[in-house]
């Protein structure tokens, strides 16, 4: 990529409401120049709204978004476009299909427009798949791909673009180990303005600074993820100090009011003692004398209870308190004794959890849609791809199941962060993110509850709490699960009972209990 030392993206009070009224991002003012940006948030935070922002792919309600130059965008659903073909995602099928009409005979001045100066585009479209480390035909459509070579494809086609403003929103889902090597290469010695949105903390640790988006709101860091992580920590510590020095001004306060109050009945008491003993227009006017000096000392206590409410909602404004999913998942009934599902040699019995990895491309996610297909009823299946959201139905439309009531539906997706209104949008509306959590709540809330949990990459798009909760779910799930994965972070957390590796041909083999590298 050659260098653009001028490339800038300039946001100025950015904001954008939804057409239902739901404010998803106000306000941001940033500038990116230069350099790598990690964009970081909790899912459905804004952080692929942003990117489209950016990219021109939606337009802001308020403010303004200026660019030096144009800017290449690798989406998020970038594994969904099943029928897209390789050269297309790599940005380069008009030029190829223009230099292979020419090739053919035809001379029209339309194909030599389109081909323009680039002769030897499928010589260069061929170098930057080798350079992802692919070898594919541009014909291939990206649904034959695995989710990780349709990734490679589309970074390579930004790459070979030369696009000197690069935005890269969760690049890593479904890389296995090399390619994630290769793409951290790409990153390391990238030029020009780059923006990566992602959870993945080792890519995130090559960023030069670190961009959070959080309540509608952007903040920008120096440093990578680390440095972020150590300075929110810093002042979330600072922070519940405060909130706890405001409590305890606030009790203070309270507890002087009741005595200010103790003060002025004890007085008025007193005066009424006096009553008879002078005469009633000097009673009356030392009574009124003491009601008004009674009220100032009320209103001062109450005033300075007040503040000190106000402070301390200040203070636990400036304290966190992010929500995650919180799952809790139905026992399914599944005896110790029951053969589960078996394929290739491998038998799941009773709840068991098996992992397989492997490099991509070698056929893992084609291995686990056969084995669902194969497995009978109650396998609940997450497919990387999140086949089957209807993209027109509502969150509520896409969960609905068995003989759960609406109402019951609505608390159990308020654990997967869906409350209120927002089950009432529409999938094509949601994030990444959110479309995930549909698909993960559709699998995991469906009545009767699954035997077996096929999960394929089941941590892309998800936040680190969320991991964390999902990791929480499945440990207690009493149920088998058969899970696909690059992170072996999560795997190995899960508590996998049995490791198998597949390779080129599809050969499965037993390993250790620790995934291998």
């Amino acid at each position: 990529m050659s260098a653009q030392s001028s490339s800038s993206i300039v946001l100025s009070e950015v904001g954008l409401t939804w057409p239902d009224g739901a404010v998803a991002l106000r306000g941001i003012s940033a500038a990116f120049g230069s350099g790598r940006t990690g964009l970081v948030g909790l899912n459905g935070s804004g952080k692929s709204t942003l990117l489209k922002l950016i990219s021109g792919a939606l337009v802001p309600t308020s403010g303004t978004i200026a660019t030096s130059g144009a800017v290449g965008c690798l989406a998020q659903d970038v594994p969904l476009q099943v029928d897209s073909s390789v050269a297309e995602l790599l940005g380069v099928r008009r030029q190829v299909d223009a230099l292979r009409a020419i090739e053919g005979g035809d001379v029209s001045s339309q194909r030599f427009e389109e081909l323009g100066e680039r002769w030897d585009i499928e010589i260069e479209a061929a170098q930057a798949l080798r350079d992802a480390g692919l070898t594919v035909s541009l014909d291939r459509t990206v649904g034959s791909l695995s989710g990780g070579e349709a990734m490679l494809v589309a970074i390579a086609g930004l790459r070979l673009a030369g696009t000197p403003m690069v935005l890269l929103d969760e690049p890593t889902n479904n890389l296995d180990s090399g390619a994630r090597e290769r793409l951290a290469g790409l990153v390391r010695g990238w030029r020009g303005t780059l923006i990566v949105v992602s959870h993945d903390i080792t890519l995130l640790e090559l960023m030069d600074d670190t961009a959070e988006l959080r309540e509608g709101q952007l903040g920008i860091f120096g440093g990578p993820y680390s440095s972020y992580l150590e300075r929110v920590e810093r002042e979330q510590a600072a922070a519940r100090q405060a909130e706890r020095a405001a409590e305890q001004a606030v009790r203070v306060e309270k507890r002087q009011r009741m005595e200010a109050e103790t003060k002025i009945a004890r007085s008025a008491r007193s005066g009424e003692k006096d009553r008879g003993s002078m005469p009633k227009i000097l009673f009356n006017a030392r009574r009124s004398a003491g009601e008004a000096s009674a009220g100032k000392l009320r209103g001062a206590a109450d005033d300075r209870v007040l503040g000190a409410r106000e402070a301390l909602d200040a203070a636990s404004d400036r304290v966190r308190h992010d929500a995650s999913i919180h799952i809790d998942l139905p026992d399914p009934g599944v005896p110790a004794s029951r053969r589960i599902a078996e394929f290739r040699g491998v038998i799941i019995q009773g709840p068991e959890r098996v992992a397989i990895i492997g490099p991509n491309g070698v056929g893992k996610t084609t291995l686990l849609e056969a084995i669902v297909r194969d497995s009978g009823d109650r396998v609940g299946y997450l497919s990387q791809r999140l086949g089957g959201l209807d993209d027109s139905a509502t969150v509520l439309e896409s969960v609905r199941s068995g003989t759960v009531t609406d109402g019951e539906l609505r608390n159990r997706l308020a654990r997967f962060l869906f409350r209120g209104d927002s089950v009432g949008r529409t999938i094509a509306t949601l994030s990444g993110g959110e479309r995930f959590r549909v698909a993960l709540a559709r699998l995991l809330l469906a009545d009767p509850p699954p035997r077996l949990l096929v999960l394929d990459e089941p941590t892309n798009n998800l936040d680190v709490q969320s991991v964390t909760q999902l990791v929480d779910a499945l440990q207690g799930f009493r149920g088998a699960v058969l899970v696909v994965s690059h992170d072996l972070d999560f795997l190995r957390r899960l508590g996998v009972d049995a490791w198998y590796r597949m390779e080129q041909g599809g050969h499965l083999s037993r390993i250790d209990g620790s995934g291998g590298s």
